[in-house]
């Protein structure tokens, strides 16, 4: 009796140990296919830093698939990067990480639409995120949508009042509304920001005509 029990108690380590040397196995070989994405990724080699990583590609993995969104969208692959994105967003639905990451292959085949919805459900999450306030009032200013993108840019002074970006463009939002002296008071803080700024200056010029 006594040598099953022994030979219980090393059938259960056994067993037990076994998944752990898998796993720690499984992230040695996964933390080397990352360690050499990043050597390839820098040396420009875009595709074969994706093909390390889908080489041992993890489904459920929400690093592997925003990493392959990345590289993707680098190496020219949009649909492709789309796809690990959107992935990694199943994953993990409220972080912003990879609505940013996504907005990459988004904007670069021209689905400005999409970009809008994806910059607002990051603003839904996280109102004080002034990365998207610029973006987002930056593509309603290039659609000559002077209104909307004005309450992004404000949003953005609000919160940060000496901010260059904000105040640049929260200054060219209210000159293309016929806004003069706001515009005017605000390229010169922008020019205190930045005192030889060619933006500001040209703003401030026409403002003050």
């Amino acid at each position: 009796m006594e040598i099953l029990k022994k030979i219980s108690i090393i059938a259960v380590f056994i067993l037990f140990v076994k998944p752990i040397a898998n796993a720690q196995g499984n992230f040695a070989i996964l933390q080397e296919a990352f360690n050499k994405s990043y050597t390839l990724e820098a040396k420009g080699d875009f595709k074969l830093a994706a093909d390390e990583l889908k080489d041992f590609y993890i489904e459920n993995s929400y690093e592997t698939n925003l990493r392959l969104g990345w590289l993707n969208y680098m190496a020219g692959n949009f649909n492709e990067s789309i796809a690990f994105y959107k992935k990694s967003l199943t994953l993990m639905p409220y972080a912003n990480e990879p609505k940013f990451g996504y907005i990459f292959p988004l904007s670069a085949l021209g689905r400005w639409d999409e970009v809008i919805i994806v910059y607002k459900e990051i603003l839904e999450n996280s109102p004080h995120n002034t990365k998207a306030m610029y973006y987002l009032g930056t593509i309603y200013y290039n659609r000559s949508q002077f209104d909307k993108a004005i309450g992004y840019f404000k949003k953005m002074v609000d919160l940060y009042p000496f901010d260059y970006d904000g105040l640049v463009m929260y200054a060219w939002g209210n000159l293309q509304l016929g806004k003069k002296k706001e515009a005017k008071v605000l390229f010169q803080k922008a020019l205190l920001n930045k005192p030889n700024d060619v933006s500001a200056t040209e703003g401030l010029a026409l403002a003050s005509q």
